[in-house]
């Protein structure tokens, strides 16, 4: 088992753009994919929180994520082929952000086409939260980060804040509350 660090903001790894992954079967690969699956279910058993992990966040620029689904699910060099116009807003949180929750605006329904581990070609349709998730760790392989998305006047609420108003069962923050920081108006 091989538990890394999470980068921080701050790293210049997460500003980068990460490499296309030419051969999803190579040994290097399936090493960065091992310690990403390592790494996320580390993170969940210590904080209870955890659905995705981008590569550069353990310090690989390679364009590989890990979500946490039912069974292992990698995607090899994701890219989005189809936004619905519809939107939402959300509070979003992040392993290389710890401390802070940013409200931004993702797409309701994406469609991602991607590669598995065998080199084998996917396309798939994603709403609601697996599409803000999906937008969110993306967005980590261009370096690009919750905070560049921030929305409206006050789109920052630190975590110890949340938690205070809605408890451990959402920390994660995704859900709407009827508490919010403030107001931010969305369109």
């Amino acid at each position: 088992m091989t538990v890394h660090r999470v980068r921080l903001l701050g790293d210049p790894i997460l500003r980068t753009r990460c490499e296309a992954i030419k051969n999803p079967r190579s040994a290097a690969v399936r090493l960065v994919a091992d310690g990403l699956q390592d790494t996320l279910r580390d993170l969940k058993a210590r904080r209870g929180i955890g659905r995705g992990l981008a590569a550069p966040q353990i310090g690989a620029p390679i364009r590989l994520i890990y979500i946490e689904k039912d069974e292992p699910w990698f995607l090899v060099n994701p890219e989005i082929v189809d936004v619905d116009a519809q939107d939402f807003s959300v509070w979003d949180d992040c392993f290389s952000v710890p401390d802070l929750l940013v409200r931004v605006v993702r797409a309701y329904r994406v469609t991602v086409r991607y590669q598995d581990l065998q080199g084998k070609s996917h396309e798939m349709t994603a709403e609601k939260d697996m599409a803000e998730l999906l937008q969110h760790e993306i967005d980590h392989l261009d370096g690009v980060l919750m905070l560049d998305r921030a929305i409206g006047l006050d789109p920052f609420c630190y975590r110890e804040e949340w938690n205070k108003h809605h408890g451990a069962e959402r920390r994660y923050g995704k859900k709407e509350a009827r508490w919010a920081p403030k107001q931010v108006p969305v369109g």
